[in-house]
């Protein structure tokens, strides 16, 4: 009798497992079970979680789409704000050259001018200096004091007469 006692499992868990075929019955009905579930709450929410993926890629597409052509167009926006800059400061440089250009023709003219001044300076000193030395020499000889013409004349008819006869 002891024997027999030993034999049979007391653990209901070690009697299902020594029957497979009803294990995998309970387990296929709970599966079928889930799934039927599932079904029933996706028809009565009217939510599928594959739709709501859709949308949301859609959704995250047309916002990077959106995102990139603001992006295309800021860049547009910088390229031109770039390039009018490069045409102001090309115009710019231009005007400074054209400046420096003129500036330089003011300056050769002005040196120019400058000694224009220098020779007509000299010029005039020269002029002083032989003007003063001829003055001088007019105050060291005799002025004429001038007389009467009527004698002058008769002198200088006299004197002639003589000499020829």
């Amino acid at each position: 009798m002891i024997d027999l006692a030993e034999n049979t499992p007391s653990n209901p868990l070690l009697r299902l497992g020594a029957q497979p075929i009803a294990l995998t019955a309970a387990a296929l009905l709970l599966l079928i079970a889930g799934v039927t579930s599932i079904a029933i709450w996706r028809a009565y929410t009217g939510a599928a979680p594959e739709t709501d993926r859709v949308v949301a890629s859609r959704q995250l597409q047309a916002r990077t789409a959106q995102a990139s052509e603001q992006l295309v167009e800021k860049t547009k926006g910088l390229e031109a704000t770039q390039q009018e800059s490069i045409d102001q400061l090309q115009v710019v440089q231009d005007q400074l050259l054209t400046m420096k250009k003129l500036l330089a023709s003011q300056q050769a003219d002005t040196k120019r001018l400058s000694d224009q001044v220098a020779s007509l300076n000299e010029s005039i000193d020269g002029l002083r200096q032989s003007f003063a030395s001829v003055r001088p020499t007019e105050a060291d000889t005799p002025s004429v004091t001038p007389r009467k013409p009527v004698r002058h004349r008769v002198h200088a008819s006299s004197g002639r007469k003589r000499s020829r006869g």
